[in-house]
């Protein structure tokens, strides 16, 4: 491979720079490719059936897989961004959809989402935005690979689709279970969240994906086996 040219004739940097800038960390960089590139999401979202998926959240998720189109790509490959991102911002679009249709309630999404801009306020740059907005997708298809029920007891015990935040006992009376079966539940649902092998794509856009905190969530782990009574780590 020949290296590709950094800088144009008058000294400005080309877009090859550009992507490796922002692969490096260079916030305007990013935020430059984002928005040069940010066309081809909205022709990709455009062609897609989005089923219960609204339009800007179909546009949030291709955007979030431009993002990492950007920061997966190598100009010194050869191909043009647009063929090497296009797959991957209609992977992203496609399990959105999915996720949307696989849902009790569609709308969950753009609760979790609403509920972690809260936590940041205005967010002060569209890279802070995307990062917010990963974090969100991440914890959003984690959920959704939890049986109805797990599911349901956690959405409902943190409020994540807008209202309070329920107490075992209330979940319980909806569910037909007493308070301490519903706690148990909890208790098992966010051991199996937390492990290492279901949650490391979110642990890494948390900052939370160093030994030492994996071997707390095992420790977690292994203290709930061994109150149920489990042996052998199973």
């Amino acid at each position: 491979m020949h290296p590709v040219p950094l800088a144009d004739g008058s000294g400005h940097p080309t877009e090859a720079a550009l992507f490796l800038r922002a692969q490096g960390g260079c916030r305007h960089s990013l935020n430059r490719l984002m928005a040069e590139h940010d066309g081809l999401v909205q022709t990709i979202v455009r062609q897609q059936v989005l089923g219960n998926l609204p339009f800007t959240e179909a546009l949030q998720a291709g955007r979030i897989g431009l993002w990492r189109a950007i920061l997966g790509y190598d100009p010194q490959r050869g191909s043009a961004f647009s063929t090497y991102a296009w797959p991957c911002i209609a992977r992203h679009l496609w399990r959105a959809v999915k996720v949307a249709q696989h849902l009790d309630q569609p709308r969950q999404q753009k609760v979790l989402a609403t509920a972690l801009a809260s936590r940041t306020h205005q967010e002060p740059d569209p890279f802070t935005a995307w990062e917010a907005a990963a974090r969100c997708s991440a914890l959003y298809d984690l959920l959704t690979r939890l049986p109805g029920r797990l599911r349901y007891i956690v959405v409902a015990h943190y409020g994540l689709q807008g209202d309070p935040p329920a107490s075992f006992r209330h979940i319980g009376a909806t569910l037909g279970l007493s308070g301490e079966r519903v706690r148990q539940l909890h208790l098992q649902t966010l051991v199996w969240l937390r492990h290492p092998a279901h949650c490391q794509h979110l642990r890494s856009l948390l900052g939370r994906h160093s030994l030492t905190d994996y071997q707390f969530a095992a420790a977690q782990a292994q203290a709930w086996l061994r109150q149920r009574g489990g042996r052998h780590g199973r």
